[in-house]
């Protein structure tokens, strides 16, 4: 009986970049099949430019995205799971919320979520050799900062305002920029099946979180996955969810 081996992906085309409006790349891994694709987001700034999440970390990311070694960064990790933290520590400081700051410290599998969901299922081409899921460990970065709900990221010209929004995850933020009504959601929304049951999630806060967010003008939204969508959709998919979980 033959065992199918997946085709081996190439660092150099490992990571994709797509220049969206108002100063925003999306960074991704399109090897990895799109529902455990992380998002990283760049945002580009007067005097800094802002990075939200890092991905798998299996391929350097700042060695082979350009982008990512010209400037000034302010790093941000929306939450802690493993698709989000895996390059995080090739930036000199992280910022994360204060709840997560210890998962982010010390990145065990465990609590990474990389041990229940790293697996072949994850990949259409594996990442380029030495990588094998069996050595997979994350990195903690060299220093962490940690954010609180309210707190400002200045860019010079652009300020996102970090939301705290649990449920997903203890320590999940959102960073709102109203000057533009632009929403960088993480992964407490995005157009596709959200993950509410982790070892850590609670629906409670889940709701909570969805219903602060219902209440933003928000007109476009860079969510932790999948393509992003319009503040309309995005207030109709909060809805749905808030009927559900009510009823």
């Amino acid at each position: 009986m033959s065992t199918f081996t997946l085709p081996r992906g190439d660092a150099a085309s490992w990571y994709r970049t797509q220049r969206l409006a108002d100063g925003i790349t999306l960074i991704d891994e399109p090897a990895i099949k799109p529902f455990y694709r992380c998002n990283i987001w760049h945002v580009r700034g007067r005097e800094r430019d802002l990075v939200v999440d890092f991905g798998l970390g299996a391929v350097p990311l700042r060695e082979r995205v350009a982008l990512l070694a010209e400037r000034e960064i302010v790093a941000v990790a929306s939450h802690t799971h493993f698709d989000h933290i895996g390059a995080a520590h090739e930036f000199d400081c992280c910022h994360v919320h204060r709840a997560e700051a210890d998962i982010l410290a010390s990145p065990d599998n465990r609590r990474t979520l990389a041990e229940a969901f790293l697996d072949d299922a994850m990949f259409d081409a594996l990442p380029p050799l030495p990588y094998a899921h069996s050595g997979y460990r994350i990195a903690a970065p060299p220093r962490i900062e940690t954010l609180e709900d309210g707190d400002v990221i200045e860019l010079g010209d652009r300020h996102f305002e970090v939301i705290h929004t649990p449920g997903h995850s203890p320590g999940g933020i959102a960073l709102w920029e109203a000057a533009s009504a632009t929403l960088i959601s993480g992964d407490i929304i995005y157009d596709g099946e959200l993950i509410e049951d982790a070892y850590h999630s609670d629906l409670d806060d889940y709701a909570a979180s969805l219903e602060r967010l219902r209440r933003l003008p928000i007109a476009t939204v860079h969510g932790g996955h999948f393509p992003s969508f319009s503040g309309r959709h995005c207030h109709a998919m909060i809805d749905d969810w808030l009927k559900r979980h009510q009823a």
